[in-house]
């Protein structure tokens, strides 16, 4: 899944380094610089950060593997056309969401103005910098970096992305991605 995405983020002109964090011990594929990540994803990120160079920063999951180069393209295109912070892939929420507290239901929210979040998530190095720099209990409790560029006080704008470029999680997700996978390669 992995080699999935780097392959995509090769596609992208401008992309000059490839940074991958990996569990220890990992080799990092041919190519990319490895770095060892950490207990949670903001200490991997902030790992992958600090080998790496430039401006923007593209943040990305691997287990996105069927992300597209017209996606990272999009990000970055969003960055720099409206002077943000950050900018998030992200699908339109298609689901009735509910909000519940001990199993009850205590309101249901507009989807109309909900976003699924996806990455990539592109970052102006010095605001994710300074995001990262928080404290150690909330980039714990962080599942989203464009989150911590929030609550530091940056802008984050939304870039439509399609529903496809799904986390995969469960073996039923790689079911479904294989086949998006072979469907996309039988064009």
């Amino acid at each position: 899944m992995l080699q999935w995405s780097i392959d995509a983020l090769r596609e992208v002109a401008g992309v000059g380094q490839i940074v991958v964090a990996l569990p220890a011990g990992a080799r990092a594929p041919e190519g990319t610089t490895g770095v060892t990540g950490g207990e949670h994803r903001s200490q991997s990120v902030l790992a992958a950060l600090r080998a790496g160079e430039g401006d923007p920063v593209i943040v990305h999951d691997a287990a996105r593997a069927l992300v597209t180069p017209r996606i990272f393209r999009d990000a970055l295109d969003t960055l720099a056309a409206h002077g943000c912070d950050a900018a998030i892939a992200a699908a339109p929420v298609t689901d009735t969401i509910k909000e519940a507290r001990d199993g009850a239901v205590t309101r249901t929210l507009d989807r109309r103005a909900l976003w699924a979040v996806q990455t990539p998530q592109v970052f102006r190095r010095d605001v994710l910098e300074r995001a990262l720099s928080g404290p150690e209990e909330l980039l714990a409790a962080a599942t989203d970096d464009a989150w911590l560029v929030e609550r530091a006080g940056g802008s984050v704008r939304i870039v439509a992305a399609p529903r496809e470029n799904m986390k995969i999680t469960t073996p039923g997700d790689l079911h479904v991605a294989e086949i998006a996978l072979r469907e996309r390669c039988a064009c």
